[in-house]
This record gives C-alpha cells, structure tokens and sequence, in this order.
C-alpha cells in the first residue's frame, strides 16, 4: 500500500492546517510525467478532505438556517478558505499543464488536463472576493427561503408542508392556501430582488475579468461545457417550444373544461380531474425511507442495498421543519465516499418522486466510487441528472410499494404529464438566464417585462384579474415567480442539463419498457464511467442519443403522450 501524503486525522476547518501541503505540493519538484502523476494523487487526496469538509458544512447550514452557529462556520469556509483555494488550485494546474511532460501523461488523463486548461483560462485573483461575495449573497437569499412559512389550518406551516393543499378537492381551500403563501411570498420581492441585482453585476464584472465578453460565455467555460454551444440551447428552446407547449396547453384547456371553471387560476393547477382526493404515498419519513427500500430492492438487489446504507449511515435528511433551507439534492462526502440527502418531504406525490430523483444522484456516486482520482468520481451535470431522472421513470413499475393500484396508475399518469409541463419550464429558466447575462445592464422593469414574455410563451395561461384582497397586489407574484427557483441565485446557468438529461432518461426508459435489465445494465454501465469520458461519450456508454434536433425531442414527447394516452385511470 503506498504511502499517505495526507494524515488521517487532518482537521479541514482551518486554513492553516491545510496551508502545509498545498506549500508542498506547490514546491515540490516535477521533473517528469510520473512526478506530475503523483502529484494529481496527491492533490486529490488532498481535496478529499477539503471537500468532505466543505459538504458537512453546506449540509450543516442548509439543513439549520435559524442556527447562528452553522452560518458562521459556512462563511468562515467561504471567505477563509474557498478564497485560497482558488490561489493555490490555479498555482498547481499551471504547474500540471505548463510542464514539458504534460504531454507524456496517459491518455486516461486527457480530459482532466482539458478541464484544467479552462480554468486557468478563466480564473484570475481580483475574482476570489467578487466569488466570495456571491457566495454570501447565496447563502442570505436561503435564509430569507428558509424563514418563508405560514400560520395555515391551526399551525405555522412551511412552503413544502403547504404544497398539500394545492391538491384538495376544495377549491375554497386551494385559493386560500395559495393566497396565504403568495401574500408571504410578496413580502420578500424586495430584498430578492436587491441581492439578484447585486448578483448580476458580480457575475458580469467576474466575467469580463477573465476576458469575456459576458456571463454566458464565462460560464460555459467554468461548466466545462465541451460538448454544446449557447446556439444548441436557442435550437433545444425552440425544439421545446414546438413538440411541448400545443400538448402543455391542450393539458390546460382539459384541466379547465374537467374542472368546469370561468377562470382557470393558479391554485387549479394540480388538483386531480376526477375530484380524487391528493395522493399521499407516506404519511411520514419513516414510511418513505421504508418504502424506497422495498421499491429499490424490488428493482435490484444492488440498488436495495446502497440505498439501505444511507439510512444506516445516517445520510438522510429528509422532513420539512421550520428553518430548513427550501428544495432537495445530493451531496457526495468524498473521503467517505458516502453520498447524502437532503429534502423537504410533507408527504406528496412529488415529495416521492424527489426522493427516487435524489437517490439516483446517490446510485451515481456509488457507482462511480471505486474511482481513485476525486475528478473521476465526478461527472458532467448534464449526464448526473441523467442518473437521478431515469431512475424516476425506471422504477414507474414498483409504484405500488406506495400505493394501491388505480393510485400508482394515476401517479404514474402525472409524472408522465409532469414531464411534459416542465420541458417549458426548464425553456423558461434558461431562456431568461441567457437574456439576462447577456443584458446585464438591463432594469428590473426591462427584466420584469422580460419575464413575462417568455412566460406567456412557455408557461400556463392563468387568469391573475381580481385575485388582490384589499390592500395585497398578489397579480404581482407572476412578475418575480422567478424568485423562487433558487438554482438562479446559487447555480447560475445549471438548469438546462435537466432538460438534456430528461432526453436521455426518457431514452432508458424506452429500453426498460422493453427490457429491464437490460436498461438497469446500460444504466450501472454509463454510471460506473465517472467522469473518465465526455458527455457524448457518456450518453453512448448509456445507449442514448445527445441531440438538440427537433425531430429528437418531438419523436420522445410524442412517445410520453402516447403512454399517457394509453393509461386508463
């Protein structure tokens, strides 16, 4: 077994306990292409612990908005360490690709030393404040998500906790939930507002720092995005727009004539048809651990007993509760090679899904866990929500732990119609990122207008006249709905990968209905790959296709709505 470069006991909290070893890697002689090899081992190994720690302290403040304590030690990583970091990451990858071995390294490294190329191309000093800053500014747009409840039915409820009332069949109590949530909502606008405003000049003056015409253009080289152009995200807009948005409005136009309304609102969005009550896969997170155990293990074995060791490693973080940072993801603990989630369940339909979504994400990184280099384990966004989204359609067949019969039908008929409602959606976020970054001196009434442009062309047709009680302006939600998707504050430019991965998903899913194994094989195959290949590469290791054409995405839509066509509720 080779020697350690870094002490088991490594405490990563402090700079100046990791100082030593980035000075050493720093200084330490390179005369040849074994010696840069190591030294990539070596300054894995290194960021192994760097990163664990960083991923305890994230979940930690996420999982504690209200808790003094994790904030500050979130910020004291953002502005005390993440800032040199970034000194000594740029310091080493100049030393990796400026050395003349570099082009003697193996092949397997190829794609490690073309994402090392970008980020000296892109990283200059006087950004590490303007980054901290953003980061900051990220974590005070969560505090003020996770401080959003609401006194509802006798108790302060959070946003999570109250989506179960868009589904009652009372749509007296649909229009009050929604309208106690929106009027919250509103009081807030501003103070997003200011901190988005703030955001975008730190995101345009980071990027013309690094010789870039705009926010774009830098961000596709920060995403290593290698395999697509700004362009092929215009073609997949305009792809979505033709092959979605007919079926999302004739979805719309049903849901109005079924429900028999003047008006259709955005509280009659989700109610079912039939006048069923809301599905309710488990009541609480006991049951949906339980559940997800019996669903996995239903499919395989393997994917049954990684997911049973997250419960048992205490990976889980899965109830909504007040002063709990809003949405869902999953973190990978690198030295320990333990993925962790993180949610908001309160017992819905969608509750369910997210969770599949997550452990997805987690199947993800065991697969890829027997990897020896930190870069390999991980992999390009587009491709990991190809992991997370398959697994929500592949285990469509093993519903039934959660429900009887006509419910899993019918909740297998939502996701299908789900699907389709959000392609536009995901259209809507990225086409309004674009405009954005690449208007960055725009005003907020030019950004509002803006806003609601591409909404009319994506979005539902809810008629907003004479929802204002007395004194309220609740019209206004549809002009700053943006708000609430906080992948634009925290994840700039990571929203279109869901889009392209839902392509690839859907493609499994094609296989599955006809040979499962075969598609839990093509799946674990790609999976295992890490980041060892490029994202094309990648969708082929799958069996899938990585195409923004518009016969692509149409012929795949197409094959969703026949499926939902097909089942009879």
């Amino acid at each position: 077994m080779s020697e350690r470069f870094v002490p088991e006991d490594l405490d990563a909290s402090k700079w100046s306990n990791l100082e030593p070893y980035y000075n050493k890697l720093r200084d330490r002689d390179l005369s040849c292409s074994k010696c840069i090899e190591k030294l990539i081992k070596d300054e894995s190994e290194l960021s192994e612990f760097v990163s664990e720690k960083r991923a305890k302290t994230y979940i930690n403040m996420t999982c504690h908005t209200d808790d003094e304590h994790a904030q500050n030690l979130w910020k004291e990583f953002v502005e005390n360490i993440q800032p040199k970091l970034s000194e000594y990451n740029d310091l080493l990858n100049k030393r990796i690709v400026n050395h003349k071995s570099v082009s003697e390294l193996p092949e397997k490294y190829d794609l490690l030393i073309q994402t090392i190329k970008s980020d000296i191309q892109i990283f200059r000093e006087e950004n590490i404040p303007l980054q901290t800053r953003l980061s900051i500014l990220g974590t005070k747009y969560n505090e003020i998500r996770g401080k959003q409840t609401v006194h509802y039915d006798g108790e302060e409820r959070t946003f999570p906790m109250m989506a179960i009332y868009q589904e009652n069949v009372d749509r007296e109590v649909r229009e009050s939930a929604w309208k106690t949530c929106t009027k919250r909502i509103l009081e807030d606008t501003e103070e997003i507002s200011e901190i988005f405003d703030e955001m975008i000049k730190l995101r345009h003056q980071i990027s013309t720092n690094s010789g870039f015409e705009g926010y774009q253009e830098y961000m596709f080289a920060a995403m290593h995005r290698f395999d697509y152009s700004i362009a092929d995200c215009m073609e997949f807009h305009d792809s979505i727009e033709f092959s979605c948005m007919p079926l999302k409005n004739q979805f719309n136009e049903r849901r109005k004539n079924m429900l028999k309304l003047d008006k259709f609102r955005p509280w009659d969005s989700t109610v079912d048809l039939y006048g069923n009550k809301p599905l309710r896969p488990f009541n609480d997170v006991s049951e949906l651990i339980e559940g997800c155990s019996k669903l996995f293990h239903s499919m395989s074995k393997e994917l049954g007993d990684y997911f049973d060791l997250l419960d048992k490693n205490n990976c889980l973080d899965l109830e909504s509760r007040i002063g709990k940072a809003p949405g869902g993801y999953q973190y990978y603990l690198q030295k320990s090679r333990m993925p962790f989630i993180f949610m908001n369940a309160a017992g819905t339909q969608r509750n369910l899904e997210t969770m599949i979504h997550e452990a997805g994400h987690a199947f993800h990184s065991f697969y890829s866990g027997h990897l020896d280099l930190i870069h390999e384990r991980d992999s390009p966004i587009e491709f990991a929500e190809v992991a997370s989204m398959s697994m929500e359609l592949l285990s469509h067949s093993e519903w039934g732990q959660f429900y009887n019969k006509e419910d899993s039908i019918r909740a297998k008929k939502k996701h299908l119609e789900g699907i389709i409602e959000f392609m536009p959606w995901m259209a809507t976020i990225d086409s309004f990122q674009h405009w954005i970054y690449k208007n960055p001196n725009h005003t907020r009434e030019e950004r509002k207008n803006k806003w609601l442009e591409i909404t009319n062309k994506f979005g539902s047709k809810y008629d907003y006249s004479d929802i204002s009680e007395e004194g309220d302006n609740m019209e206004s939600i549809l002009e700053t709905s943006w708000q609430l998707q906080g992948h634009l504050f925290g994840a700039p430019f990571y929203y279109v990968e869901y889009g392209i991965a839902q392509l690839g998903a859907l493609q499994l899913w094609n296989y599955h209905k006809e040979d499962s194994l075969k598609a839990l094989d093509l799946y674990k195959n790609g999976l295992s790959l890490g980041y060892t290949k490029g994202l094309r590469e990648l969708f082929a290791a799958t069996g899938i296709e990585m195409s923004f054409k518009k016969d692509h995405v149409t012929n795949l839509i197409n094959e969703v709505h026949k499926s939902i066509l097909d089942i009879e509720v």
